[in-house]
């Protein structure tokens, strides 16, 4: 509604639609997710693996670098500053997106806590800030595979994914936490 100023739609089946099964699911009982190192699917609660020493988090990319986003990111930084020794970067989807978080000042409040933010698209993927074989990077990309940041230099390098939030509260902290800790939830 924010950025369109019409209501949300929810989403319907065609007429007719069939399942297999049906799920429900509780989302606020399921709490923050990180899929570990080398695989999306290998995910597990974030409590799982806090405590885990980070170097970099990456927040963005052509597939996820949305307003929203970015929004949760700068909203969790706001007033604080990205953990000394951790490189923070933020690269929103399309300069449409980056206009918008400029003028919604999200840029100026990222900037303010120390990230460094990066052209729109896919530069985040591809850049020359990669991942060293020996350290470790959160990220809210798509894909945490060996040598996913930077090509083979880096096939060795922890790459963990997690949503915007909880790699904006690891940047700040230095270590994988639970954003429920900085949001007071």
């Amino acid at each position: 509604r924010a950025r369109t100023g019409k209501p949300d739609q929810p989403g319907t089946p065609d007429a007719g639609a069939r399942y297999v099964r049906e799920i429900e699911l509780d989302a606020d009982e399921v709490g923050f997710q990180v899929a570990r190192p080398y695989r999306f699917d290998n995910v597990v609660p974030v409590g799982d693996v806090a405590g885990t020493h980070i170097d970099q988090a990456r927040i963005g990319s052509c597939a996820n670098g949305r307003f929203e986003d970015i929004e949760i990111a700068a909203r969790l930084m706001e007033g604080r500053k990205v953990a000394p020794g951790v490189r923070c970067y933020v690269s929103p989807a399309s300069m449409t997106i980056y206009r918008d978080c400029v003028r919604a000042g999200l840029i100026e409040t990222l900037l303010d806590a120390g990230v460094q933010v990066q052209e729109p698209g896919c530069g985040i993927c591809q850049s020359p800030q990669i991942v060293l074989n020996e350290e470790t990077c959160i990220t809210s990309t798509t894909r945490n595979y060996r040598g996913r940041f930077g090509g083979a230099t880096t096939s060795e390098a922890q790459v963990y994914l997690a949503g915007p939030a909880t790699v904006a509260a690891s940047a700040i902290a230095g270590e994988i936490i639970d954003p429920g800790e900085l949001l007071g939830v």
